[in-house]
């Protein structure tokens, strides 16, 4: 037997590491289950019960954490934050990057867009919208050529949806996808100084683009989350073009990349696993577990940060006050102690929606019931039209792109036929 590892020997800022995580969470619940990161100093929190607690505790807990300051060096962040203010926007504190009361003011507004009834009116568009895609998936295997399931599905499925949603042309998918990856590139502090001015000049290719967007709907509002948003709460302040933009920023990146990579990690799981994939035909009725068996298993994102506003104390470690934390969801989800054999992907599993692949408490996702019909409706209609799911190029090495809080895949080229 080899030497046992330690946490130490694994670094979240290294790819390979970042990519395939599970060892050393798996590593961190039995030595160290509060870690601190020695290249970082951050704050790794692990443990099922620590991490909802947490979530649900913003008096201890605050999510008033500026990203980017956390990840980038101090010269590279002036640089990026120098070129939003004085041509853009800055970041001010919304949404997500808020504590309760101030969180509810914004949170309301995108509550009474997303919210389940929404979803469920949204199921025949999703359903339609999956066809066609998956219409011209079989059209390429006809002509013998193979899938490259993130661009011919992952991508445009949820990039079509969040475009509608939020009042932007979804012919323009790509350009919206290619925002929302750039919005976690602050989170890489491997960037170079050239590298972190392009991320800024995107981002403001995106501010322009959505102040015209916001100024259109002040004139003439629609029946979208942008007008509902400009148009606000009856009795409240309106939202400045600050606020607006920081909503729109977080609405754009959480509603591509999550279900993007929640929809990769689902066709890979197909092609791992062709016995699944039997059970699931077998039985449709078991596909809702599946999905949130799926989002526990490989959660899209890995963990979002906080920062303590008071010394904490959690299983006798002391964290001071002002530190940085990642509440780290995807190791919660692979936690022995709420989570029986947690490694196993199990669709039978009682417990399985207990999951935290979207938070909890107050910030509990607010796409979250949109997301899952998303899933759902793609589950089933992947299921019901094609098979065969094989790879069709090796997957590369690491199989994700760097992300320290989210897994997005690189590529995924799959071979399938029409189901007779």
């Amino acid at each position: 037997m080899g030497e046992q590892k330690k946490p130490e020997d694994f670094n979240l800022l290294d790819h390979a590491t970042a990519s395939d995580p599970y060892e050393f969470y798996r590593v961190l619940h039995e030595q160290q289950p509060v870690y601190r990161m020695p290249q970082t100093g951050i704050y790794i929190l692990t443990k099922y019960d620590d991490v909802r607690a947490a979530l649900r505790d913003p008096e201890r807990f605050s999510s008033v954490v500026e990203r980017g300051k956390v990840m980038q060096k101090t010269e590279n962040f002036e640089t990026f934050m120098g070129i939003l203010r004085t041509r853009g926007w800055e970041h001010v504190p919304t949404l997500q990057r808020t504590d309760p009361p101030l969180h509810n003011r914004t949170r309301g507004i995108v509550d009474r867009v997303l919210g389940p009834r929404h979803a469920r009116a949204l199921t025949p568009q999703l359903r339609d919208h999956a066809a066609k895609l998956i219409d011209a998936i079989i059209e390429k295997a006809k002509a013998g050529e193979t899938c490259e399931f993130l661009a011919d599905f992952a991508v445009p499925f949820p990039g079509i949806i969040v475009a509608e949603q939020i009042g932007l042309p979804s012919s323009e998918y790509r350009t919206f996808k290619r925002w929302a990856e750039n919005l976690h590139a602050p989170f890489n502090p491997n960037l170079t100084q050239e590298q972190i001015t392009k991320v800024a000049e995107t981002e403001l290719e995106m501010q322009h683009y959505l102040a015209d967007m916001i100024e259109q709907r002040r004139a003439a509002p629609k029946a979208d989350l942008i007008s509902e948003l400009v148009q606000g709460i009856e009795g409240e302040e309106p939202l400045s073009m600050h606020e607006l933009q920081n909503v729109l920023h977080q609405l754009i990146s959480g509603g591509y990349d999550t279900v993007t990579t929640a929809l990769g990690h689902m066709m890979w799981q197909f092609v791992r696993f062709p016995d699944l994939v039997a059970e699931l035909r077998a039985d449709p009725s078991k596909i809702r577990n599946f999905i949130e068996e799926s989002l526990r298993w490989e959660s899209p994102v890995q963990g979002l940060f906080r920062i303590t506003k008071v010394d904490v104390d959690i299983g006798g470690t002391t964290i001071p006050a002002g530190s940085i934390c990642i509440m780290r969801y995807a190791a919660a989800n692979r936690d022995e102690s709420h989570f029986a054999c947690p490694a196993k992907l199990d669709i039978a599993r009682p417990n399985a929606t207990s999951h935290l692949a979207y938070g909890a408490g107050a910030h509990f996702c607010p796409g979250a019931v949109l997301a899952r019909t998303e899933l759902m409706v793609a589950a089933e209609a992947l299921l019901d039209r094609l098979e065969g799911f094989t790879l069709a190029k090796p997957l590369p090495e690491p199989v994700h792109n760097f992300a320290l809080n989210f897994m997005p895949m690189r590529e995924l080229h799959v071979t399938v036929t029409p189901r007779a």
